[in-house]
């Protein structure tokens, strides 16, 4: 961290975690590795019945244990896990990582040399192709449909300056506790997938700022504790709650089309793929993000009376069709 000794604030890792003693190992054996050394490591259970309490009270000491008594899912998981930590910067980490030596340390580096910045995104590549990325920080379009930077694409280089983008993935993003403190943590209605997509919006809607940070390398598993039908049913109900509470309304008259189109098309294909299970829960996810509409519309209320920038600033953050 070159000569920033004086100035180095503590940065507190919360890890949620259901069931995930498999992976564990190889995550906190890496943070183990850190090159910051201002770490303060927060793993909240979600109520797992497999060996991953007893795991970390045994192999993992430094570690701070947060027991639930219930499943909260991602978001309840990490809110309570922030709510113990002590840091000025949290990390929200997935507990299927692998983060190189420097990760904290360019998470910490890019919040100091960026002081407008309220967050910081990872280069997250896939674990057992650690040439391929999975996502370089988050980007949104215009039709609200949330979208991994660089994901798939092979890396070589394209994603290595520090650039100011939309946001992160929750699997691997720091952010400042004063803008959290400002904002809000996580949405648990959400429970998971998705909450990092509101908590991008309302940052940005907020006007702080997310910063990439290239050397801020993770290797990820992919939904090794989700995806298939889960994933399905919660993207495609949280994806319509989240437009109903962050979108600015001057976007949404220049805009609606696109998203209704964004909507139909993901149902179409749904349709189209009816005998699967995974895209039956996409639609009852749909359906479900629809029923609920009016409640995310009364907390809509709520973040757009706080809104600190234009949407004209919005929609130039946003990918066009």
């Amino acid at each position: 961290m070159s000569d920033r000794s004086t100035c180095s604030p503590l940065l507190s890792v919360v890890i949620p975690n259901w069931n995930g003693a498999r992976h564990l190992p190889t995550c906190l054996d890496s943070l183990r590795c850190q090159t910051y050394p201002h770490l303060e490591i927060v793993l909240v259970d979600n109520a797992s019945t497999d060996e991953s309490v007893a795991l970390v009270r045994r192999d993992y000491p430094e570690v701070v244990l947060v027991q639930l008594d219930e499943n909260l899912g991602f978001a309840g998981g990490v809110n309570r896990g922030i709510q113990a930590a002590r840091g000025e910067i949290i990390a929200s980490l997935n507990n299927d990582t692998e983060v190189a030596p420097g990760w904290a340390e360019a998470l910490v580096t890019a919040l100091l040399d960026h002081p407008d910045a309220g967050m910081v995104a990872s280069k997250m590549l896939l674990f057992d192709r650690r040439d391929t990325l999975h996502s370089a920080g988050d980007a949104c379009g215009v039709d609200g449909i949330p979208v991994n930077r660089g994901v798939w694409q092979k890396d070589e280089g394209q994603f290595d300056d520090d650039e100011y983008i939309w946001g992160g993935c929750g699997g691997a993003v720091a952010y400042r506790r004063a803008m959290l403190d400002d904002i809000g943590l996580f949405d648990e209605d959400l429970f998971m997938y998705c909450e990092d997509v509101d908590l991008n919006w309302r940052a940005q809607l907020a006007g702080y700022r997310c910063v990439f940070a290239p050397g801020a390398v993770v290797y990820h598993h992919l939904s090794a504790t989700g995806g298939g039908e889960t994933a399905s049913f919660y993207t495609g109900r949280n994806t319509l709650w989240v437009l109903a509470k962050n979108y600015p309304g001057e976007l949404l008259r220049r805009h609606w089309r696109a998203i209704a189109r964004a909507q139909l098309r993901i149902a179409w294909d749904a349709l189209k793929s009816w005998r699967g299970s995974a895209s039956r829960a996409r639609l009852r996810g749909q359906l479900a993000g629809l029923l609920g509409l009016p409640r995310w519309l009364r907390k809509r209320r709520a973040v757009q009376a706080t809104r600190r920038v234009s949407p004209d600033a919005i929609e130039r953050l946003l990918l066009k069709e």
